[in-house]
């Protein structure tokens, strides 16, 4: 008996470790649900990183990427709710793939709670730079006097970079031909190759090829200009109003994760992301670091499912 009493403290220690300042050793695992070197897992190791130096405990990031990101997050869904294990979860996974597949591992609105956004980032339509499309007007000329002529890449079926093509095809009334490739590294290298004509992508997919000249940015999906690209104007300026569209990246934990542990980790994550080096480092990517509330966390996924939920069914868009 005095065994079993003991085994139950010490389980009830660990659940409410991550409330308290005393944090055990045992390490806390990040699963990034993409592949290795896109921003889910330099995010992953970026922030783990600042985490394990304010709390003093090893935080280890685990890949497992597929199927637009529901492996890796029914891993977590399945996790102890201890806060052991957490997810940087895309919007996608919260707010997009259940709309997509025909089936799902676990309900995204029950089996993960939000803990905080990490960093957000309006999208970029970018073309490669032989294309003779300088402008975004150019480019809708373009895409109509060769209807289902052009092609664009994306990191898969279902992710931000096909979705938001979708929703700027809707808005205009334009077809592409859409390429799917299984990490944003390879829609960008498909891109330079000529494989495909352009992406509709985040900052730090694509800034680095912007610069070097490989790829072409023509429009922001933003209400203003971003920074890091004063000169690229945004999809309203070019002609295609009102035309908004973000990506974004958080930590999340499984469901019945403790309040005062999810309210731990948020904290942490807001005191980590304001690292003025970690900061400058996303700055130049083109993405804004956050660091907000569970609650406000929550209110961003329940506006975007409503939206990304019409996109879809209007769309007519389904995964097996």
């Amino acid at each position: 008996m005095k065994r079993i009493l003991l085994a139950l403290l010490v389980s009830l220690a660990g659940a409410n470790a991550l409330a308290q300042q005393n944090y055990p050793a045992r390490p806390v695992r990040i699963v990034a649900p993409f592949a290795p070197g896109g921003l889910a897992d330099v995010l992953s190791r970026a922030v783990g990183e600042r985490l394990q130096k304010q709390l003093g405990q090893p935080f280890v990031v685990e890949n497992r990427p597929g199927a637009g990101g529901n492996i890796g997050a029914d891993v977590v869904a399945r996790a102890e709710p201890d806060g052991y294990t957490l997810l940087m979860s895309s919007a996608g996974i919260l707010t997009i793939n259940q709309f997509l597949y025909t089936a799902m591992p676990f309900d995204p609105v029950t089996a993960l709670t939000p803990v905080s956004v990490v960093a957000d980032m309006p999208m970029l339509l970018v073309v490669r730079r032989e294309l003779p499309a300088r402008d975004v007007r150019e480019f809708l000329a373009l895409a109509r006097s060769t209807p289902g002529g052009l092609f664009y890449g994306s990191p898969g079926h279902g992710t931000t970079g096909h979705l938001g093509m979708e929703l700027f095809m809707h808005a205009t009334g334009v077809k592409l031909q859409h390429v799917p490739y299984k990490s944003a590294a390879e829609a960008v290298q498909a891109a330079l190759a000529g494989q495909t004509q352009a992406m509709f992508d985040n900052p730090p997919t694509v800034m680095a090829q912007i610069r070097a000249g490989g790829l072409r940015a023509l429009g922001v999906a933003a209400r203003q200009r971003i920074p890091q690209l004063p000169d690229v104007p945004t999809l309203s300026e070019g002609g295609v109003p009102n035309f908004e569209a973000s990506s974004w990246f958080g930590l999340v934990a499984p469901a019945r994760t403790p309040a005062p542990i999810v309210e731990r980790l948020a904290a942490e994550t807001a005191k980590a992301v304001q690292d003025p080096e970690l900061r400058a480092r996303f700055d130049q990517l083109g993405a804004r670091l956050v660091g907000n509330t569970p609650a406000e966390f929550s209110q961003l996924v329940a506006r975007e499912r409503a939206a990304w939920g019409e996109v879809i069914r209007s769309a007519g868009i389904k995964l097996q």
